[in-house]
């Protein structure tokens, strides 16, 4: 059997994805720190987990595409070899997915781009 991309996994992780960046915008007041301790510096403490950094993340989503280019151009070549079980709606499907995946990896690192500028030209 070919090596499809799995919508439902995809919108999973992309669930997952969406709400870990969510827990970085918990409302202020729950958890605040009185401002007399904030000179105290950060306590340990035991079992917190690593939250993955924006860096991790976007690695993770980049991966993700590269996979899906290879998959779809893996197809291509055994379709082209003619590789019994691939099937051109298969190969066509996988090519407009590895195509999706990368113009959406194009515009978000067009709108990260404009959000920097944004910043970068903020008054002082």
């Amino acid at each position: 059997m070919t090596d499809r991309v799995d919508i439902s996994r995809l919108l999973g992780d992309m669930r997952a994805m969406k709400a870990q960046t969510q827990a970085f915008q918990r409302p202020q007041g729950v958890g605040d720190v009185p401002n007399g301790m904030r000179s105290l510096g950060a306590l340990p403490v035991e079992g917190t987990t690593k939250v993955p950094s924006f860096g991790d993340l976007m690695t993770q989503a980049v991966n993700k595409v590269n996979d899906v280019q290879k998959t779809s151009s893996a197809m291509a070549e055994a379709y082209e070899r003619g590789v019994a079980g691939v099937d051109i709606t298969d190969v066509m499907i996988a090519s407009q997915k590895s195509s999706v995946a990368f113009q959406a990896t194009v515009q978000v690192r067009n709108k990260l781009i404009d959000a920097y500028r944004d910043v970068m030209n903020m008054p002082i």
